[in-house]
């Protein structure tokens, strides 16, 4: 294969992936604060709920991330957690870098994304090829999922 082989494939496959690497950078993001989750007070929308199941299993549905019904008579309360220990402190510091890191790669991968779909769109001579990837790459998992 010459350069112009692998930068024309390059560029099809990209045009074909786009729409789902932009779905999982955009839902991987959300999962990163465990926007999808309930917890406390907090109670996801349905979609973003939706979305969750579908990149983490594959399955457009409310998942298992509600919380479990109001225990019935006879049932063990939960256990309280624990105080947080010093140790806890460090762990929970680096972890929030480490969240905001993802969240940073999460962020410039979209952008990224987008300007290869810019760029693969606008700046090529088989445009109407160019759209029917893009189309195909957004129709093609919806319909599965679907099905």
């Amino acid at each position: 294969m010459n350069r112009v082989s692998v930068r024309r494939w390059h560029l099809y496959i990209g045009l074909f992936i786009a729409p789902s690497v932009l779905f999982f950078a955009l839902t991987g993001a959300a999962q990163i604060f465990s926007l999808h989750e309930a917890h406390g007070d907090y109670s996801p929308p349905a979609l973003i709920e939706k979305l969750s199941s579908v990149h983490k299993d594959q399955v457009f549905a409310l998942g298992h991330h509600r919380p479990p019904p109001a225990a019935g008579p006879g049932a063990q309360p939960p256990r309280p957690k624990p105080p947080p220990g010093p140790e806890d402190d460090g762990d929970k510091k680096s972890t929030l870098l480490l969240k905001g890191y993802f969240l940073l790669v999460a962020i410039a991968l979209t952008v990224s994304t987008v300007f290869g779909l810019w760029m693969g769109l606008l700046h090529t001579p088989r445009k109407r090829l160019g759209w029917l990837l893009v189309a195909g790459g957004s129709i093609i998992p919806t319909m599965l999922l679907l099905i």
